[in-house]
């Protein structure tokens, strides 16, 4: 099948949604994607192929086999690579999730922090993006400044030019909130780290699962996310740095597999990736990962990306003409994508959820991991519905009635 055949069999919903075997076999109306989305066929295959035909670690091993799952490997390596737009696979390394991934961003790039530099963060980010960099701050005795939000549920990016200071060193912000929904500006990010010479983070977990990306053209200088989110297995993320700022970090984690010689006095490190990858990485994960990736490949994103935002749109309209809801974060599918958090008046969002699984809905509850956030907000947390390529109209008329059921 032809590429251009296969993008126009993957732009129908209903046709997507059958990729899924999860989601073909049960009645299930399932809208929390952006916590962890479903697995099409072809992973689920890609991680059984490698179970029953491939299994051996990688690096060291000369036998067919060894060679075989090392070629998968690196070959994962580079789908990630293709879908990023990265000017080379040797800027991916494979990390354990989007967690691990700013983790050891914060350890091996924080390293060159002194006392008095400035770190900025928003007060949109998910945990993974807050206490890495706190806890960096504490050792290098650095300083957080915060950018706040719009009412909307946006970066204020007017507050820029308060915010990032000459002793700024990093910017690291989401790509798309966790909560909001709402889409960054990256270049106007860009444009006020460049002016003091700062390095720009992006949390992209929320964001990658909706279509390829061109790093290159965004101009940022690091960017995580995690396989479970993009249709990939759990325990699998990617941390894709520019080739100039991998070859000058130190390693996080050392060990076995990325040193290239150790004496009883000394030890001299790999070459990026490997220096990053330390121990036996998560081969079959990150061969899954790359089967999701080419699956991704084959979607007709144009077409996807409507479907989404209609979804998106009926869900917010129907969501507005409910009285005792409200919505946090973008009322418009202006700048953001289908990830929409609620709450209900005299409700806690676990009793919501709790009563939408009794219609078979399958919502996430709490405080996503953004307390900061939810304390903005005035909410202990808010029930969220996130939508995928596999989402149908059935599921947000589902979700309208069962809520308005609910908010009788």
């Amino acid at each position: 099948m032809s590429p251009r055949s296969r993008a126009a069999l993957l732009s129908d919903p209903a046709t997507i949604r059958r990729q899924f075997p999860l989601l073909a076999r049960t009645r299930l109306h399932y809208l929390d994607s952006a916590a962890t989305a479903q697995m099409p066929e072809v992973v689920i295959a890609a991680l059984q192929n490698f179970g029953t035909t491939l299994r051996a670690n990688v690096y060291g091993g000369v036998y067919k086999l060894a060679r075989e799952a090392l070629a998968e490997y690196e070959a994962a390596r580079a789908d990630v690579a293709r879908f990023l737009g990265a000017a080379s696979p040797q800027e991916v390394v494979f990390t354990y999730g989007t967690t691990s991934a700013l983790n050891l961003l914060a350890h091996s790039f924080g390293e060159r922090l002194r006392e008095g530099d400035e770190i900025v963060l928003s007060i949109l980010e998910h945990h993974s993006n807050t206490l890495p960099w706190r806890a960096l701050a504490r050792r290098r005795g650095a300083e957080i400044r915060v950018l706040p939000m719009t009412p909307e549920g946006r970066l204020d990016l007017a507050s820029l030019k308060d915010v990032v200071t000459a002793k700024c060193r990093i910017i690291a912000l989401t790509h798309c909130s966790n909560v909001t929904g709402a889409l960054t500006n990256v270049a106007e990010i860009v444009g006020s780290a460049r002016a003091v010479g700062a390095a720009v983070v992006l949390d992209g977990a929320q964001r990658a699962p909706h279509g390829p990306l061109d790093l290159q053209e965004l101009g940022i200088d690091f960017y995580a996310f995690s396989g479970h989110k993009t249709f990939g297995p759990t325990g699998i993320g990617v941390l894709w740095g520019r080739g100039d700022r991998l070859a000058d970090m130190p390693p996080f984690m050392v060990g076995g597999q990325m040193i290239r010689r150790v004496t009883p006095e000394t030890a001299e490190f790999a070459d990026p990736p490997r220096r990053f990858e330390a121990g036996t990485p998560p081969i079959g994960a990150a061969i899954g990962l790359g089967a999701a990736i080419r699956w991704m490949e084959g979607l007709d994103w144009g077409a996807v990306a409507n479907h989404e935002r209609r979804l998106t749109g009926r869900l917010l309209e129907a969501l507005a003409g409910l009285k005792r809801v409200r919505v946090i974060g973008p009322v418009t599918t202006e700048q953001r994508r289908g990830v929409v958090s609620f709450t209900v008046s005299g409700m806690g969002s676990e009793q919501v959820c709790r009563r939408l699984d009794a219609y078979g809905l399958a919502l996430r509850h709490g405080h996503h991991c953004a307390q900061p956030l939810m304390l903005t907000l005035g909410i202990e947390g808010a029930a969220r519905a996130s939508i995928a390529p596999y989402t149908t109209e059935d599921d947000i008329d589902q979700l309208v009635a069962g809520l308005a059921e609910i908010a009788r």
